[in-house]
């Protein structure tokens, strides 16, 4: 899926992770910020490169601040912040492009 504009989905609360998306340069970049990033950034990041691979993002920049999310929490905010960045607001997906 195509990034086509920027878009953020999520909260700066805890327990929650503001997710924002924007168009690429052709490769992934990831930029996190997060109070927990020194015992589970591997996590963090895995989970994110994880969920935008299911969803075929190939390009974009994204940004992270967490805030001590869960990995379910990471999921959802990214792969709303896709839908949102192509105008998809109906009959969406949830969960389904990122199940195992």
């Amino acid at each position: 899926m195509e990034i086509k504009k920027a878009a953020m989905a999520g909260t700066l609360e805890s327990s929650d992770a503001q997710v924002t998306v924007e168009p690429g340069n052709g490769s992934i970049e990831l930029s996190i910020e997060s109070s927990v990033i020194h015992q589970f950034g591997k996590q963090i990041r895995a989970t994110i490169l994880e969920t935008l691979n299911r969803l075929e993002v190939g390009s974009a920049k994204v940004t992270v601040v967490d805030k001590g999310a869960l990995d379910c929490t990471l999921k959802a905010r990214v792969e709303c912040a896709v839908y949102r960045s192509n105008d998809m607001t109906e009959n969406l997906p949830w969960g389904g492009a990122i199940r195992s």
